[in-house]
């Protein structure tokens, strides 16, 4: 059995592509998550999700520990079992969700006391607490728990954040290593903080790199920060991990971030982007974002996206998915979905193609020169 292995297959510039071998499937890289909050991504079966070409699925730590519970999850079975998902899923540390409950937490050094947003009931979250739920769920890619801060304090509130996340690395890396017995051929990721700074950001990414990780993730960007900043940011911090490591940038993002962030050499994303998009009315397509609801699309007979094999533009004209949207018809949102899921997978598989065959600079120049977002 496989437990972990990370191959490069083919290098372009910075972009790279390759393939993690777990016990529950290979995942192509670079690798887009679909996120399935809750147990689901939202109105999407798990099979319509694999058969978009998804490899791997995002669980959110937090919302499952509240509902159903992880020790409830464990009972049934696990995550896996429980939504019918039998490839790898990345559990996200729950760090995230908390840090953004700023009326309704307090942060010790110790962990994270909050209110759960559905109940007002008092939780701790903790690194050893975290590593808990994460093998409770059945996690194939378990996050190392962390603060988030806002990348617009001081620099020295920062960097006191960013050295307690790596404190709680280091606790995250032993409660993780203290239950491995238990955690059926799981991997460990930590997570590098510092915002803006690449000061900080190199010293969280010397201090992950004593502690040891099987993979590293990009934490704290694509808050608020804009492209620009995010862009900037990556031009260094990815190539601060170690190179025969995957690198996930967390929360990204927008098609055209994904094709600047692979550039920059980065192989995993997460984002709620297409599925929130989706059941919102917004498609993405080669030219750019469709907006479904404008009332130029009220008679268009043609697909969301001409280039799209999707089941979605091989079977429905725009017209009729204007129809369902600007009704509110659960089928709106359900096509929508799976466009833009497809959308995502054929953007991550042309992306892979590209470095393969030593074309990526292009293939990105042609895609910026298509992508219109205005």
């Amino acid at each position: 059995m496989t437990r972990f292995a990370f191959t490069i297959h083919a290098i372009d510039g910075a972009a790279r592509s390759g393939t993690i071998s777990m016990r529950r499937g290979d995942i192509r890289t670079p690798a887009f998550m679909p996120v399935g909050t809750a147990a689901t991504v939202k109105a999407m079966k798990p099979e319509a999700v694999r058969a978009s070409g998804a490899d791997i699925i995002l669980g959110n730590t937090y919302h499952l520990m509240l509902r159903p519970g992880a020790e409830r999850m464990a009972r049934l079975g696990g995550l896996h079992r429980f939504m019918n998902w039998p490839r790898p899923i990345l559990t996200d540390s729950g760090g995230y969700q908390v840090m953004s409950l700023s009326d309704l937490r307090q942060i010790t050094e110790n962990g994270v006391t909050f209110a759960s947003h559905l109940d007002g009931s008092r939780h701790l979250i903790t690194p050893e607490r975290s590593m808990e739920i994460q093998r409770l769920l059945g996690s194939d890619i378990v996050m190392a728990f962390d603060e988030c801060p806002r990348a617009d304090q001081p620099r020295e509130i920062i960097a006191k954040s960013m050295e307690m996340s790596m404190r709680w690395a280091k606790r995250s890396r032993d409660a993780f290593d203290a239950g491995r017995e238990h955690a059926e051929g799981a991997a460990l990721f930590g997570i590098q903080q510092g915002a803006l700074d690449e000061g900080l950001r190199r010293d969280s990414a010397d201090a992950l790199r004593g502690i040891g990780f099987d993979g590293y993730a990009i934490g704290g960007l694509a808050v608020g920060e804009g492209q620009e900043a995010m862009f900037a940011a990556l031009d260094y911090a990815p190539g601060q991990l170690p190179a025969d490591r995957p690198r996930y940038l967390m929360g990204v993002g927008k098609p055209d971030d994904l094709v600047g962030a692979v550039e920059r050499g980065v192989d995993m994303f997460d984002c709620v982007l297409p599925s929130r998009s989706g059941r919102n009315g917004q498609a993405f397509t080669w030219a750019g974002p469709v907006n479904i609801r404008n009332a130029k699309h009220a008679e268009a007979q043609a697909p969301l996206d001409p280039r799209c094999a999707c089941p979605t533009c091989t079977t429905y004209s725009r017209a009729y998915i204007h129809h369902l949207v600007r009704s509110g018809e659960m089928l709106g949102a359900m096509l929508m979905t799976e466009h833009n899921l497809y959308f995502y997978q054929a953007l991550m598989a042309a992306m892979r193609d590209a470095i393969g065959g030593g074309a990526f600079l292009s293939f990105a120049a042609n895609f910026r020169r298509d992508y219109i977002t205005k």
